[in-house]
């Protein structure tokens, strides 16, 4: 079998099942699964599919542009987006990520409450500002097109300063094994420098994001307080989530 038939075979086997393992399609196919890693390695550098540890996983579907994921998923984001907002302490600082959900929070924090608001992004800034009166403090650096947020050196040096109480986190993939991961390296490595300033970290868990997993690692599950979920997704993986264990 040709490389162009094998790539063929491995997207069919992603679209029927929603994963490939080399080793089964390897025995399959009778080659050995150095081909089948080299296919995966080449789809995942077409930005066909997402390569994990012994085969390969769908592309999230919140992997896409800012301005196509606004539209997904939208009454899952805002149902988690009321969760997450009355869980905030008055006078707190939080760190509201840049992302859709996040910007769904902005939108509800309520006034009187003394909040100051942390944010890397350009438009949970202006909706803090535009529907609370709580204090907006934003971190500068250069402008991701793809996700709309500040990132490289200048972010990293304004974040060494900061110290906030709770950080929201957006991430683009939330599995029991794999973590939390996203499509950008540099949004992977900023909110990794995040939340090592802040005393608590809370994923915000959308239902499209649920055993979803993207090509960078963000952070373990070990390492966040908590998961908030939408209180109408069935997953079965929200069980795992919230306890910590692996799936058999």
């Amino acid at each position: 079998m040709l490389s162009a038939q094998r790539k063929s075979h491995l997207l069919e086997i992603l679209a029927r099942d929603g994963r490939v393992v080399a080793k089964t399609v390897a025995d399959e196919l009778g080659i050995s699964e150095d081909s089948i890693r080299r296919d995966l390695r080449e789809l995942a550098e077409e930005g066909k599919l997402v390569r994990v540890y012994g085969g390969a996983l769908p592309v999230p579907a919140a992997d896409r542009p800012v301005e196509e994921r606004r539209e997904l998923a939208t009454a899952s984001k805002e149902r988690v987006a009321r969760r997450a907002v009355d869980s905030i302490r008055p006078s707190s600082t939080i760190v509201l990520d840049a992302g859709t959900t996040t910007l769904a929070m902005a939108r509800l924090l309520p006034s009187g409450t003394g909040l100051t608001v942390i944010t890397p992004s350009p438009a949970i800034a202006l909706a803090v500002a535009e529907h609370s009166d709580a204090r907006v403090v934003m971190i500068g650096g250069e402008l991701s097109r793809h996700s709309m947020v500040a990132s490289g050196s200048l972010a990293m040096e304004a974040i060494r300063h900061l110290a906030a109480d709770v950080f929201f986190v957006g991430v683009t993939g939330i599995h029991p094994e794999h973590g939390l991961t996203t499509g950008s390296l540099d949004d992977a490595v900023t909110k990794r420098a995040i939340a090592e300033r802040c005393a608590e970290t809370i994923v915000l868990a959308s239902e499209e994001k649920i055993g979803a997993v993207s090509r960078f690692p963000v952070l373990d599950l070990a390492a966040v307080t908590a998961v908030i979920t939408d209180p109408r997704d069935r997953n079965p993986l929200i069980g795992a989530l919230v306890s910590g264990e692996t799936p058999a």
